[in-house]
């Protein structure tokens, strides 16, 4: 069927060149009940590979991963500044938040300070991810809103760049869009990569995605993480959006959010972000490092387990920030007791 494209989407064969291997496994007493394969690229800014599990020149969607890279315009433009945005605002703009209160009353104000409302907003609306706040919605006879989408900071930063630049903004969502234009430029000079119509998508919040080899998507946030390859200003830029998730990581995910424990472990050590369907992406700036990790079924605690365990790996002789991810790359498997009753590991 005809897609927001405008023609019949016949993705390229994604299929299995070559089978993965397991990275994670799910124990249950002494016994894997389950085992998730998968892929890891860990390269520098030269896109030399300093470490490759799998298939890491097969496409992925990054999804959500790549937020902060297309949070770059916002800083770039000036339309950041212009709007007197500090650490929280930026954050919240390569969030994938949990739509709590702050989170949604940020993303009005952000807003607001362009002239706009959440009526401009074309991500969609659904319940806050965190279920505390989607239990206290409900409670005060509320319902979701396009603030409680977990997209909803990233997208008030493209409208607020759209208002800045003078660019009309009903439809910035689509690929033909002026200002998706320039994000999908922006992707592709920090990617190294193109980014097309056949291997383009949409994302569950209406905005383009393309899938690219996750060695690219590594290279990209290690170019990211030391500006080699960027312009001076897209360097800068950069930098600024890491240091403010760094600063806020509350507004990059939420209340025990797994990329929010990331970024605090990781003391400006580890740049973490979470994607959707088993990916995860990263840097490591004080090595000049990118990473990305896919899951091919998708499993995002089998993702988080494995990036926390190579960023571990990585990171081990930097001292309390090694150790620590390290302790959190096992997670235990609870039950409806609270009992710890196996865990998921990575095994790479």
């Amino acid at each position: 069927m005809p897609n927001r494209l405008g023609q019949g989407f016949c993705p390229a064969n994604f299929g299995d060149r070559m089978a993965n291997p397991v990275i994670c496994e799910v124990t249950r007493g002494n016994v894997v009940e389950s085992r998730h394969r998968g892929s890891v690229a860990v390269v520098d800014a030269d896109g030399v590979s300093v470490l490759a599990i799998g298939d890491v020149e097969r496409p992925v969607f990054p999804r959500s991963a790549v937020k902060v890279i297309q949070a770059l315009p916002l800083v770039e433009s000036g339309a950041a500044d212009a709007f007197s945005f500090g650490d929280r605002e930026l954050a919240l703009a390569c969030a994938s938040h949990f739509g709590e209160p702050a989170h949604a009353d940020l993303a009005k104000s952000m807003l607001a300070r362009a002239g706009l409302s959440m009526d401009d907003l074309e991500c969609g609306a659904h319940w806050p991810a965190k279920s505390s706040a989607t239990r206290k919605l409900a409670r005060q006879g509320g319902s979701p809103c396009p603030l409680h989408n977990n997209c909803s900071g990233k997208h008030s930063g493209f409208l607020c760049t759209c208002v800045h630049l003078g660019i009309d903004f009903p439809g910035y969502t689509g690929r033909d869009h002026a200002f998706q234009r320039e994000l999908t430029g922006v992707m592709e000079e920090v990617t190294g990569t193109a980014h097309a119509v056949d291997n383009c998508g949409i994302d569950g919040c209406s905005i383009p995605t393309h899938a690219v080899p996750l060695r690219n998507l590594a290279l990209g946030f290690a170019r990211m993480a030391t500006g080699a390859g960027l312009s001076a200003q897209r360097a800068e830029a950069a930098q600024r959006l890491f240091k403010a998730c760094t600063a806020e990581p509350f507004f990059v995910e939420g209340t025990d959010g797994p990329c929010t424990a990331l970024l605090k472990t990781g003391r400006g050590e580890l740049f973490a972000k979470n994607g959707a369907e088993g990916v995860y992406c990263g840097a490591m700036p004080s090595l000049g490092l990118g990473m990305a990790v896919k899951c091919d079924d998708g499993s995002m605690r089998a993702a988080v387990s494995v990036f926390t365990a190579v960023a571990a790996r990585m990171l081990r002789d930097v001292a309390d920030v090694g150790p620590a991810l390290a302790a959190m790359a096992n997670k235990p498997l609870l039950n409806r007791n609270g009992w710890t009753v196996g865990e998921v590991r990575p095994v790479i």
